[in-house]
Parts: C-alpha cells; sequence; structure tokens
C-alpha cells in the first residue's frame, strides 16, 4: 500500500477544517443544492454548454447510475459524442450564473487516467485528471498552480473540492482586479488566494476562451460547468453558496 506523505508546501497550508469541507460535507446555510443524484434536479438546475465544440442534444445524456461506494444514487459524465477526448462537445452547466461562490462537489474516477474539469464561471479549470501530477493534473488550478497530487485518494474513491471564489472586477470596463480561488482538496488547504491570469484552453474551453486567447476577460458572470470528455468520472454532493467578496481575498470564513 502506498502512504501519502504532505510535502512542506502543503503542510503549510492545513488549517483547521471550516464547516462544510470535506466528503459528505453537509450545504451551509444559504446554500443551493445542484447536484443531489436525481434525474430531477439535473434537467431542472443543468443544461449543455453550446460552445463552439458542442455535438450533443437535449435532454442531457449524462447518466444517473448507483453510487460505486455508497448508498443512492449519482451522476456519471458519459455521452457518447464525447468519446475520444473531445472536450467542449457535451459540457453542462449550471443555468444561474455566478459571480463570487462558495462551493463544495465530490467527484470519483473510475479508471486510470479518468479526465474531466470543474470551471468556476465556464471560465477558469479545476482539474480532474488521474495520473496528472502537473499544473494540468489533478487538483490544479489549470496552468497557473500545480497539482497537489498527494492527496488525492485515487481512483474508486470519493474526493472533494471545496473552493471559494472572487470574479474579476472591472472598472469603465477595463480589468482591475484579476479573479482568485482558495481550495481545500479532500479537507486540506492545498491553494490560497492563487489569481488567475486567463482562461486557458481555447475557444472550447468556455466564456472568454476565444477573447484574445484567453486573456480577454469580459466582465459576465457564468455558470458552474462540468467537463465531459467520453471518460467515467461521476459526481455528487455539489451545493453552492453566493457570496459577495469586498476585498480581494477568498480565504474560508465558515
Amino acid at each position: 500500500m502506498k502512504i501519502f506523505v504532505l510535502p512542506a508546501v502543503l503542510a503549510a497550508f492545513v488549517s483547521p477544517l471550516s464547516a462544510g469541507i470535506g466528503v459528505g460535507a453537509k450545504p451551509l446555510e444559504g446554500a443551493e443544492v445542484i447536484l443531489d443524484g436525481s434525474r430531477e434536479m439535473l434537467d431542472s438546475k443543468w443544461t449543455y454548454w453550446q460552445g463552439p465544440a458542442f455535438a450533443s442534444s437535449l435532454p442531457i445524456k449524462w447518466k444517473i447510475v448507483d453510487d460505486p461506494v455508497d448508498k443512492g444514487t449519482v451522476l456519471m459524465s458519459d455521452d457518447p459524442v464525447a468519446a475520444g477526448g473531445k472536450y467542449g462537445s457535451a459540457d453542462i452547466v449550471t443555468k444561474k450564473e455566478y459571480r463570487d461562490f462558495r462551493l463544495h462537489l465530490e467527484f470519483l474516477v473510475s479508471k486510470q487516467g479518468g479526465n474531466s474539469g470543474v470551471y468556476l464561471q465556464n471560465r477558469f479549470e479545476i482539474q480532474i485528471l488521474d495520473g496528472d501530477h502537473t499544473k494540468h493534473g489533478m487538483a490544479a488550478v489549470i496552468n497557473e498552480a500545480a497539482s497537489p497530487y498527494e492527496v488525492y485518494k485515487g481512483t474508486g474513491k470519493w474526493n472533494s473540492y471545496d473552493i471559494v471564489f472572487r470574479a474579476a472586477r472591472f472598472q469603465g470596463g477595463k480589468l482591475t482586479e484579476k479573479p482568485m480561488v482558495s481550495l481545500f482538496f479532500n479537507g486540506i488547504k492545498v491553494h490560497s488566494n492563487q489569481l488567475i491570469n486567463q482562461v486557458w484552453g481555447g475557444a472550447n474551453s468556455g466564456i472568454d476562451g476565444g477573447n484574445d486567447g484567453g486573456k480577454g476577460l469580459t466582465d459576465v458572470p457564468g455558470g458552474l460547468k462540468l467537463q465531459c470528455e467520453g471518460h467515467d468520472v461521476r459526481f455528487r454532493n455539489g451545493w453552492i453558496k453566493e457570496l459577495d467578496l469586498k476585498s480581494a481575498a477568498t480565504d474560508f470564513t465558515d
């Protein structure tokens, strides 16, 4: 059995658990549940992102399946049009759009190399990629902050992301403050007040991805997006609480 030991750079971020953090965390007061394992909630609160590579059609083809670990049902990122890694062809996004928020989401990668992603405001990806330890890997703020891979529980097990996100700020149509994120991964704080410089991956990635190589951010909100790349990645226990973060900080306060 392989035992992970947290390196000093991660250990420095470990802090007492805030409310509502980790696998099985219950929604905070005022939070909206967006994933409960039911088809009804999927259809009522989510839709496809119809970006430039979109190739599917409503109703959403992702499946509601039995939880492979615990009781109940969960959402499975399975749409045939995305087979072979055709990202952007069948991603789903919340119908509601957000600016600042606190997010909890749990995911399970079924097989080695499983790939998906959580897109904040349908722009900025927090990666889900089994086997990758780089800035493009598991729990990385994509191409901005490296993967804290040691915290990952591995395939076939539930993992959790707890995120506070602050949207970019604009004055007179010009960017004045970059977006920022903090992340607890499986109850351990791994990214703290990480600035995000752009949308990575091009136009298929999300809002503003095709603007000035991803650097042309605009002052519009966006939904929470989950990526479909033809892999069996499952999701459950998703909830989100809208915030209004006046100062440029994303430290957890609950």
